[in-house]
């Protein structure tokens, strides 16, 4: 499954429950948060600091086979 900077936090979340834990790995407090629902991959990197293709990298790479 392909994750882009331009999705919704949440929907990544929700369509695919295995990605929290690279949310968590990465120590953004997305999970539960209300703003995820507005927030983009791109958005909650820029907030937290983190760089979007490192983190794009270890979406996909939880992705089961």
């Amino acid at each position: 499954m392909p994750f882009r900077s331009d999705d919704l936090v949440d929907d990544i979340m929700q369509s695919a429950p295995h990605t929290i834990r690279v949310f968590i790995a990465f120590r953004m407090a997305c999970v539960g948060c209300p703003i995820a629902t507005f927030h983009t991959v791109d958005d909650a990197c820029r907030e937290h600091g983190i760089d979007r293709d490192t983190f794009l990298a270890a979406l996909s790479e939880c992705v089961p086979a």
